[in-house]
This record gives structure tokens, C-alpha cells and sequence, in this order.
């Protein structure tokens, strides 16, 4: 007889399938334009719950959400990313749940409004903001959204046990109760990288004509009208450093090769419940007309380019980058800086 447990690829198939495994289930954070949860109240019963439901069968988390919005709500949207796993103990039937929750939307204006009322009237379904939402659900399902939430907002996932995030979670854990943990040294090296906040970086240059007006893109994302200085995104997993990041960036959107003058300033912004954004500010000098002559488009990122007086640039740019430009603009005629900026103001020592 073979000392192996199972000689065929059969048997060790009906071996698997036969075994109690944990229950999986799908949970959808549906969000409207305005960033209201979509909160449902089943028929007959007082507890709100959010939209999902077992996954069954061969289906996979997405494919079983997207048949229960379909089934409940006659909702057919896109499940989006995965925000956080929630696991369970074992309950009355005994056995684990393991819970996925996705992002679904943001839907459309009229997808919002065909989901005042559920299909087949089973439940009742309201739109709710984040603060509502949590004042409204169970103490589970409400710390399970909340750090969903943070996880979508972070661009991170939350690592879930009974709702409550999990030491060294990414997303979603409370910033005092990691310092508690940080401080009685309660973390492993990969569980304090992962909770530590996280910060998107960007570098830009800031060009002119001989004119002194400022050299600026149209993206062809985004807002419509709504213009910015060339550059981007560091791509610092891969090591790029601010000042390749600022070179490589205008090589791919104007098609110039320009290698970056000094540092003019570093601007630090925060919106509460996202990540910090910093920017690095270069002098990429005065452009003549042979350069400005140059210029080609990258068409996939920018649909145009213009220079503009810094006296108009009102209405134009975001007024954190108005400022931005408008203190690098001063600090590169007085041969000053590099300045420290928070969105986009001055940081006096």
C-alpha cells in the first residue's frame, strides 16, 4: 500500500470537498455621487444591515455579491475593490465566516434615485451619510464600515476580526489605539510598516516663458478646466527619487528632456481620513521659443498646454497650487528657499 494518503487526484478532490470549511459571505459599501452608504432595512425585522449576502456554490466573493445586488436590489454595478475581510468565530451553526466587503460605486445620479425603494419590496432602502450610517447599524456592522471606509479613503484594506480591526491592519485602526500598541512595543516589523499612515508623493516643475508667464497642462482626467503645472506621481516603490520623478514626467507629457533646476519648495496637504500629499516644487527655468515649439502632448494625459500670466491664474488652478506657484514664483526671483509650504502657505522656523 502507498504511503500516501491519497493515490489519485479523485479522491483527493471528494477528500477536500467533503470538509467543513468556513462560510463566506459578500458585503457591499454602495455609495451615491455624494458619498452616502446605502443602508437597508429588512422586512419585519429592526436591524439596518448593509447589501450582500452568502456566497454560494462554486462563486467567488465578487460573483456572489453581484448576484445578490442583482437578486435583491436589481442593482447591476461593477463590484469594485476589496476594502476589508471581516472574520468570525464560530456561531450557532458552527462553523467560521469569513466576509469580504467591496466597494460598489459611486453609482449614478439615476441608479441613486432606483434604489430609494429595494426590488420586490423585502427591504427598505435609505441613503445615509458615514456618520448616520454608524449611528443606525449594530456596533458590528457599523465598526466594520467605518474602517471600510478608511480603507477606501486611505487607498488601503482593513484586516477585520468580529469588526474590529486587527493590530498592524493597514487601514481602519483607531491612531490611538496604534500608538498604544507601538508604545508596549506590541508590533512585529511587517505589522508597524503596515499600520503606519502612509503619504502620496508627487514632484512638479515649474516653468516659464520668457515672458515670465507659467507654463501649465490641461489633464484629460479628472475635472474639466482645471489645469495644473507638469509633472506627477514618484513612483517611489520602484526607487525613483523627486527629482527623476519631476525629469521623467515632463519627458512623457510635453516630450521636452529637461533636467530640473534647484528645489523651489515642498508642499505638505492633509484632508482628514486620506493620506498627506507632498509635493516637491523644481525650477525648471525660462523656455524660449524654440523649446515652447517643442512641446507634444502626451494625448493620453493632457488634451492642452498654455502659458499664463501668474496675475491670472485665479480661477484656473486649485487655490493651494495658486499658492504654491505664486511663493515658488518669489522664492525663485529672490534666489531664496527651498521653502517649506502647507497647502501652499509659507511655514515660518
Amino acid at each position: 500500500m502507498s504511503d500516501r494518503p491519497f493515490a489519485d487526484a479523485d479522491a483527493v478532490l471528494a477528500f477536500r470537498s467533503a470538509r467543513r470549511g468556513p462560510l463566506v459571505a459578500a458585503t457591499a459599501v454602495v455609495l451615491d455621487p455624494h458619498g452616502r452608504v446605502l443602508v437597508l432595512t429588512p422586512a419585519g425585522r429592526p436591524d439596518r444591515r448593509l447589501p450582500g449576502g452568502p456566497v454560494g456554490g462554486t462563486e467567488t466573493p465578487e460573483e456572489g455579491l453581484a448576484r445578490e445586488l442583482a437578486e435583491e436590489l436589481a442593482l447591476r454595478a461593477p463590484v469594485g475593490r476589496l476594502l476589508a475581510v471581516d472574520s468570525h468565530r464560530p456561531g450557532p451553526l458552527g462553523r467560521a465566516l469569513v466576509e469580504h466587503v467591496h466597494l460598489v460605486g459611486p453609482l449614478s445620479p439615476a441608479q441613486t434615485a432606483a434604489l430609494t425603494s429595494a426590488a420586490g419590496g423585502d427591504a427598505c432602502a435609505e441613503w445615509l451619510a458615514p456618520q448616520e450610517a454608524y449611528a443606525v447599524l449594530p456596533a458590528r456592522l457599523a465598526t466594520r464600515l467605518r474602517a471600510a471606509l478608511a480603507a477606501l479613503y486611505a487607498g488601503s484594506l482593513a484586516h477585520l476580526v468580529e469588526g474590529v480591526p486587527q493590530p498592524g491592519s493597514p487601514a481602519g485602526l483607531d491612531p490611538g489605539r496604534r500608538a498604544a500598541l507601538e508604545h508596549a512595543g506590541a508590533f512585529d516589523s511587517a505589522s508597524h510598516r503596515a499600520a503606519r499612515p502612509k503619504a502620496v508623493t508627487a514632484a512638479s516643475v515649474l516653468c516659464t516663458d520668457a515672458a515670465g508667464a507659467v507654463v501649465l497642462v490641461e489633464p484629460a482626467y479628472g475635472k474639466p478646466g482645471r489645469w495644473n503645472l507638469p509633472g506627477g506621481g514618484i513612483d517611489s516603490d520602484l526607487g525613483e527619487t523627486p527629482r527623476a520623478a519631476a525629469r521623467r514626467e515632463v519627458r512623457e507629457e510635453l516630450g521636452l528632456d529637461l533636467e530640473p533646476g534647484r528645489l523651489l519648495g515642498v508642499n505638505w496637504a492633509h484632508k482628514p481620513g486620506y493620506p498627506a500629499r507632498i509635493r516637491f516644487l523644481y525650477d525648471g527655468g525660462v523656455l524660449d521659443a524654440p523649446a515652447l515649439a517643442r512641446i507634444r502632448l502626451n494625448p493620453t494625459e493632457l488634451l492642452r498646454w498654455r502659458a499664463v500670466d501668474p496675475a491670472h491664474l485665479r480661477g484656473l488652478v486649485k487655490p493651494s497650487l495658486r499658492r504654491q506657484i505664486t511663493a515658488c514664483l518669489r522664492a525663485r526671483a529672490r534666489g531664496t528657499g527651498p521653502l517649506e509650504l502647507r497647502a501652499g502657505r509659507p511655514v515660518e522656523p
